[in-house]
């Protein structure tokens, strides 16, 4: 699970407990103006993302790591797929983060904010 926080025109995005070990990542920082869209994620776990480098993926249980696939870089951490979002980028090295929160609708709310 992501814990994220807005700091200073930035948003911390803070990987939990032993999910840091399966995503090889602790945080991200992403100014808040590279963010293009924010929307709840309907993709299905057992699609494959990319070639995973690195991180862990067993499909259909747990996908966490950076992915390289068609649609650029991906940063990736789910387990539980009904609680997880996509955050589209711009300008940054990763096209996409798709990730698990506490909150999808309060999580949304809060990085689509101006």
């Amino acid at each position: 699970m992501v814990n994220i926080e807005r700091r200073n025109g930035n948003f911390i995005f803070t990987i939990q407990g032993i999910h840091k070990l399966w995503a090889l990542k602790s945080e991200l920082t992403i100014p808040a103006e590279h963010i293009i869209s924010v929307y709840p994620n309907t993709d299905n776990l057992n699609l494959k993302l990319g070639l995973r480098m690195p991180g862990t993926s067993v499909p259909g249980l747990i996908e966490a790591g950076t992915f390289i696939g068609r649609n650029g870089i991906i940063f990736c951490d789910i387990i539980n797929h009904s609680k997880s979002i996509v955050i589209e980028l711009q300008h940054e090295h990763y096209n996409k983060l798709i990730i698990d929160v506490e909150d999808p609708g309060s999580a949304i709310a809060l990085l689509t904010q101006k």
